[in-house]
């Protein structure tokens, strides 16, 4: 679009990616240049602060509290060169068109581009939510004013979160670790994914069973033969499941009126209930109707991105970014769920020519956004323009990672237009009578779905890793009332009950957006906020805090519980909404939550404390940093309490000295408070708060400073020590040392035992030919040796037990053909979420362990085979994955001449690195075969929007 006759435009967008789009659609007479995001901001340190200013009361926190909270912006120092090319190009044009992003923050930049900048020619706002030619030209022919309402809500969101983590971070500096920091929605966050690890610690698991029953009809017609129903009632009373114990404890709930089946119970009643008439109760049939889920938001976008791509917040942002900044989507930090006319059409355009005119309702959908304190004004993320591209028609112009987000974006808004998912669903009751006269109720439910409608693009996945999909069908055969049927089989079946599943980046984002807290535009700088403060770890998809978050919630939650209230933070949302829109002055609230004046709007909790002020100085001297650094985790068999305390060079285990004795500062040996030798022991690096089990404790206090002396060798008077090492526990006396047995443990071990240990390798006797014979434990079970020939022993027992003659019968017979067929596992546990693998828990040398054929992964203290859930084996698998495989061990070989050795050496480099550019090559194409994407381009770099300081 030209610009008048003899006039010249300038057009400020924020990153440079955007500037070459939007020029591409702009006639001459514009110049469009970038901003580099945010151009000036509250000063980061003492060094950014004016010197006219440096010896003002107020400079350090860059906001003057006393005077109205006037902020002092300065110019980034990697902004200074732009702001003078942007004010060179002010003076040399006609009007100046800010074209920031339109939301509050983008906002913010206009003016304070216009404050910094200080033109002396016409300014105007310029807003659009996707970047397509006829957006970019309605936008020029239809400028508006700056909207100073939302100036204000950013500003005062910017200086409250100023005020609360500059006058919040120092108290945790002092009484926790230095450095740390405190945020009004950091802090939240981590103290709910703390809460989460709570409830898992406290955890008990109980296992219950019940009976699968597959049952047979005897003229199934077209439908199928049998089917599976699982026991629901014994004589009338509910059968228990996982929802009927108590998290804490593991017992069933008081009152819960159910019947609790143990292992015996279920298989004896299964017992009674072979060849027994098996009789159709009840059959109920209703239609099934499913509608469209809304287009994306941002937190389900972001959601979405996590489960079916396995992309962070982080990442399904700088992608989105990228499509919005070159055109293919609209813009993607929004809580509205609205499609404009233009959008719905399109959609509807497209659905009848790829799905057919049935697949379109008579009426557009209309969505009304869930999300709480939903403020921003923009449309739903979709494609661009008035008729979509579908993935096909861009995938060569985009790269894999951006061709997967776009057409996640375009079914998901395609599906939005179409038709319900309908159906049918069936629930089924049967009753058998055992032969003791039980009467045993069993349920099944069905599913069909026979109009898939917006199935048919877009399936939405879940949290829960085990959820049916929604486009799932369970057939069942036609059944009756009083139908007869026969049990082709009955089998008991245990279960666990399972933990709390720990947050992912988008079940926490799902989780503040319930809540109300945060915004769009700060879900993904908070994911990584509290994973770069130390708060929060990820081990796969899953975030775990860290003790240090379990110090820093604990003592916010004793001295400031307001400040991490939900309905405070949530609050807080509410009035800044309110001074976005006009209905309330930025001053009154910032006064009120840090002054506790009670005038006009302000959390009434903080101002009847008197404020943020008064409450972070006149509480400081009650803070026991001793206590907020004690996690308590148990008291032990011996009455004396274990906890986790985080010191200076990370946390560690400490317990009371028998007696209730507390060791003396001094005792320590780093200077900090308590922890005496022989009463503190380290934490390996990684190990989760809710591995901390009483098992997993006894084990690191006795490998750590707490090793147990069994005793004095009688025949060499050496002490034997029981200790823990990296492989497990063992006894040591002297140089001698010897693993523990499978069946032994380190509680019950005796002098007598731990002698017999290091007795190992045993000398069983002499051979005729003169060669000694040993019977030794190893890697693969106990065995007995002579020579270079080796024999399995049946038994670790026989390991002391063999003699001469049983060694040498066993040694002279022929060694078996091949491996020993392997051992069927103990478990299959289905699909590895984060790799797709199939898993499985097998049984090794030393114990269970789940694998996915390339990385193994040992259970753990407390963890059993049946209890293990799939989100646990996927991270215990991601933690190998990520250490790498272990480092192979050399074998013994000559030495080889230097030449030859550097020639070996080039030609293995040189296999390596085709066997890595044969396996990239092959995940490439793989990737391009699932995408469709022809051909990958480089991504276009754009300018992500500078983080400011704040610690929100």
């Amino acid at each position: 679009m030209p610009s008048k006759a003899g006039t010249t435009r300038l057009v400020i967008v924020e990153s440079p990616a955007k500037a070459k789009t939007i020029s591409g659609y702009l006639g001459p007479g514009y110049v469009v240049e970038a901003s580099f995001g945010h151009v000036r901001d509250l000063p980061r340190n003492a060094a950014d602060v004016p010197a006219k200013y440096k010896g003002e009361p107020w400079a350090r926190l860059g906001v003057d509290v006393d005077n109205g909270f006037h902020a002092l912006y300065v110019v980034s120092a990697d902004r200074k060169q732009q702001i003078s090319k942007l004010m060179k190009l002010a003076k040399e044009v006609d009007e100046i068109f800010l074209a920031t992003d339109e939301d509050r923050e983008g906002e913010a930049i206009a003016w304070h581009l216009v404050e910094t900048l200080k033109p002396k020619v016409p300014v105007k706002r310029m807003v659009f939510h996707e970047i397509t030619k006829p957006a970019i030209q309605a936008a020029v022919a239809n400028p508006r004013e700056i909207d100073r309402d939302l100036v204000d809500a950013q500003e005062a969101r910017r200086i409250l979160d100023r005020l609360y983590g500059y006058e919040v971070s120092p108290v945790l500096w002092k009484k926790v670790m230095p450095k740390l920091s405190a945020g009004r929605v950091q802090s939240v966050a981590t103290r709910i994914v703390v809460e989460r690890e709570r409830q898992r610690m406290a955890f008990r698991t109980a296992e219950y069973w019940d009976i699968l029953a597959t049952l047979a009809v005897a003229n199934a017609g077209e439908g199928p033969r049998t089917f599976n129903a699982t026991l629901v009632a014994l004589n009338g009373d509910r059968i228990a499941t996982g929802k009927d114990f108590e998290p804490t404890t593991g017992k069933v709930k008081p009152g819960a009126g159910v019947v609790h089946l143990d292992e015996g119970g279920a298989r004896g009643l299964a017992a009674r209930l072979e060849g027994r008439p098996f009789t159709v109760t009840r059959v109920e049939e209703k239609p099934y109707r499913r509608r469209p889920y809304a287009p994306f938001i941002t937190s389900t976008l972001q959601q979405e991105a996590a489960r079916k791509l396995r992309l962070s917040s982080q990442q399904t942002m700088r992608t989105a970014q990228r499509l919005y900044e070159n055109g293919y989507i609209t813009y993607m930090r929004t809580d509205s769920v609205n499609l404009s006319e233009t959008a719905i059409s399109a959609a509807r355009r497209q659905i009848v020519e790829l799905y057919g005119e049935r697949s379109v309702p008579p009426e557009p959908r209309r969505y009304t956004g869930k999300v709480k304190n939903a403020q921003e004004a923009h449309e739903a993320i979709r494609p661009a323009g008035d008729n979509f591209r579908t993935p096909g028609e861009v995938a060569k112009e985009l790269s894999a990672e951006e061709f997967k987000l776009y057409e996640l974006i375009w079914r998901r808004t395609i599906a939005s237009q179409m038709t319900d998912a309908v159906g049918s669903s069936v629930s089924v009751r049967i009753r058998a009578v055992s032969t003791s006269q039980e009467e045993a109720d069993f349920g099944a439910t069905g599913k069909t779905i026979t109009d898939p409608g917006f199935l048919r693009a877009y399936v939405e996945s879940s949290d829960d890793e085990n959820a049916e999909a929604e486009d799932a069908e369970r057939r069942l055969p036609t059944l009756v009332k009083d139908q007869p049927l026969t049990a082709d089989e009955l089998a008991a079946q245990g279960h666990h009950t399972q933990p709390p599943s720990r947050y992912t980046e988008a079940s926490l984002v799902k989780a503040l957006e319930e809540l109300g807290i945060g915004r769009p535009s700060t879900y993904a700088s908070i994911m990584q906020t509290i994973q770069d403060r130390g708060y929060v770890t990820k081990r796969g998809q899953a975030m775990i805090p860290t003790f240090l978050a379990f110090a820093v919630i604990g003592l916010m939650e004793r001295h400031y519980p307001r400040l991490i209230d939900y309905d405070f933070t949530a609050t807080m949302e509410n009035e800044l909404d309110e001074i976005a829109g006009g209905d309330h002055a930025a001053v009154d609230f910032l006064t009120a939550f840090y002054f506790g004046s009670s005038n006009g709007a302000g959390d009434q909790g903080i101002a009847r404390s008197g404020g943020l002020k008064k409450l972070v100085t006149e509480n400081l001297s009650e803070i026991d940093a001793r206590s907020v650094n004690s996690i308590p985790l148990f008291t032990d068999d011996d009455g004396r309490e274990v906890v986790v305390r985080v010191g200076r060079y990370g946390p560690y285990l400490q317990r009371e000295l028998p007696g209730g004795e507390q060791p003396t500062p001094a005792a320590s040996g780093d200077g900090e408070e308590g922890g005496a030798q022989g009463d503190r022991a380290p934490i390996p690096e990684g190990l989760a708060p809710d591995e901390l089990t009483p098992e997993k404790v006894h084990e690191l206090f006795l490998g750590g400073s707490g090793e147990r002396k069994l005793g004095d060798d009688p025949a060499t008077g050496e002490p034997i020590v029981l200790k823990s090492g990296r492989f497990g526990p063992y006894v040591s006396s002297g140089e001698r040392k010897s693993s523990l047995l499978r069946s032994q443990t380190p509680d019950s071990l005796t002098l007598e035992q731990a002698l017999k240990l290091l007795s190992l390798p045993r000398l069983v006797g002499v051979a005729p030919d003169g060669v000694e014979v040993f019977a030794n434990n190893g890697r693969y079970g106990p065995y007995v040796k002579q020579g270079e020939e080796f024999r399995s022993l049946e038994s670790e027992e026989q390991m002391f037990t063999v003699s001469l003659d049983e060694a040498l019968a066993l040694l002279a017979a022929p060694k078996a053909r091949g491996r020993r067929a392997a051992a069927p596992p103990l478990r299959e546990m289905g699909v590895d979420p984060l790799t797709e693998k199939p898993l499985v828990i097998k049984d090794g040398r030393f114990g269970p362990y789940v694998t996915d054929g390339e990385f193994n992964a040992s259970l753990r203290r407390g963890q059993t085979p049946e209890a293990l859930s799939i989100e646990e084996a996927s991270e215990m698998l991601a933690e190998k994955r990520a250490k790498g495989p272990a480092p192979k061990k050399k074998a013994a070989a000559k030495k080889a001449p230097a030449k030859k050795a550097v020639a070996k050496k080039a030609t293995a480099t040189k296999k390596t690195a085709a066997a890595s550019k044969s396996t990239a090559a092959k995940k490439a194409t793989t990737a391009k075969a699932t995408t469709t994407a022809a051909k990958k381009t480089p991504a276009k770099k754009a300018a992500p929007r500078k983080a400011t300081t704040s610690t929100e």
